[in-house]
């Protein structure tokens, strides 16, 4: 029996499949667009992304290229300031004129599924109800927060957690005359 030539199967070589396939659906690409664009196969493509093939490295220049990215996104290690976040130096996010303020606590690696803020919801905001794909998490170390998921009310205290479908319509509100500093982690990444 020949030996297997599947990348999976190769011990050494770099799973590369999964980054392909996420960078191409990020960039909203179908296979045909990405084969079109880097003049490879749409069934090798496919291969490529499932690892049971490994592309050769003018094959892999022209998927990186296609995908607008450096070749070493799919085989190099993430920088370390894509993984740790050190506490003394955060990451702000604003958006508009919100008074909520929200500091990152995860990671920036390109292909990242999750989002994970810290939160800090000032006395007497609420939010509009909203829905969108992935799941929610929210554990709350201050103060106390109303939610809304569907039409079930829950009252979270300090140390009460929520770990929702965010399909189902959701908001939430500070109804307290302090600030509610809560964890908020969710998929798929927004920021």
């Amino acid at each position: 029996m020949p030996p297997s030539t599947d990348a999976a199967e190769t011990p050494g070589l770099p799973l590369i499949g999964a980054a392909i396939r996420d960078r191409r659906k990020r960039l909203g690409m179908t296979l045909q667009a990405l084969a079109d664009a880097c003049g490879l196969s749409v069934p090798f493509l496919s291969q490529v992304e499932r690892d049971l093939a490994m592309p050769s490295l003018v094959s892999l220049t022209s998927i990186a290229s296609a995908l607008g990215v450096e070749m070493s996104y799919f085989v190099g290690a993430p920088r370390p300031g894509q993984i740790v976040r050190r506490g003394d130096q955060p990451e702000y996010l604003q958006f508009g004129t919100s008074p909520v303020v929200y500091a990152r606590l995860s990671g920036r690696h390109e292909e990242r599924k999750m989002e994970a803020l810290h939160i800090i919801v000032p006395p007497g905001l609420a939010s509009p109800a909203t829905h969108r794909e992935g799941e929610g998490f929210w554990y709350v170390l201050e103060g106390e927060l109303d939610v809304w998921i569907g039409q079930e009310h829950f009252l979270l205290r300090a140390g009460d957690s929520a770990h929702f479908d965010q399909r189902h319509p959701y908001r939430m509100r500070n109804g307290g005359s302090r600030d509610v500093k809560m964890i908020w982690v969710g998929t798929p990444a927004l920021f």
